[in-house]
């Protein structure tokens, strides 16, 4: 399984520890991923995933996750999301 949050797009970086004696040793970065179950009201579903932190605590903020992935840019969001904002449009259309 990837490391890769599929809301926001964060992934494991890479870097280096530097001690006090300056010496450097190569790290790396993990995010923060939870497992989250959201309920989205629109369509009715629960849906599982595997958020980072950040995400979590945005969809919070904008109300759930269905006005957050209508607000959020495709190019941030995995094919998952994306098929699922699409039925969320057609829904707001009809």
């Amino acid at each position: 399984m990837a490391r890769v949050c599929p809301l926001t797009g964060k992934k494991v970086q890479y870097g280096n520890r530097v001690s006090h004696a300056n010496n450097k040793t190569r790290h790396r970065f993990m995010p923060n991923l939870q497992n989250v179950s959201l309920l989205s009201d629109s369509l009715g579903i629960k849906v599982k995933a595997r958020l980072s932190t950040h995400a979590v605590r945005s969809v919070e903020k904008l109300g759930g996750i269905d006005n957050y992935l209508l607000s959020t840019c495709d190019c941030f969001l995995s094919s998952r999301f994306r098929k699922m904002k699409k039925l969320l449009e057609s829904k707001q259309t009809a």
